[in-house]
């Protein structure tokens, strides 16, 4: 009987893993990016203390400049034509998963359009999300 029990549980969270799937962009946070901003995206990952400067707190990105979410910095700090040096090396430290210049198109405020690839926009898309809200 409890084999039964065990079976029917298991089933019943897989099944609501899968009603709760997650974006790419989400995916791609939580393996590249989590262990340094943490999951919330404040900063706060287990990485933090190795880091030579403190992870950027991603939920005020907006905030910090003036309500308007900085697309074309973040796309390049992701994409590493904006190098950010916390940890000895050129963020980001995956190869070229994030590398830019092919794929997608994103459109800036000022109307200027970025270059970028797929796995970027989705963490960018991803990353506007975790936005908080300014009242």
């Amino acid at each position: 009987m409890w084999k039964a029990v065990l079976c029917g549980m298991l089933a019943g969270m897989s099944l609501s893993g899968a009603a709760m799937a997650e974006s790419p962009g989400q995916a791609d946070y939580e393996r590249y990016c989590a262990s340094c901003h943490g999951i919330e995206g404040t900063g706060h990952g287990p990485m933090r203390a190795v880091l030579t400067l403190s992870p950027t707190d991603l939920t005020v990105l907006s905030a910090e400049n003036g309500g308007v979410f900085p697309l074309e910095r973040v796309v390049k700090r992701i994409d590493g034509r904006d190098p950010l040096v916390a940890h000895g090396s050129p963020m980001p430290v995956y190869g070229t998963f994030f590398d830019y210049g092919k794929g997608v198109t994103l459109e800036l405020p000022s109307g200027e359009k970025i270059m970028t690839t797929q796995p970027v926009a989705d963490l960018v898309a991803y990353l506007r999300g975790l936005q908080a809200k300014v009242e």
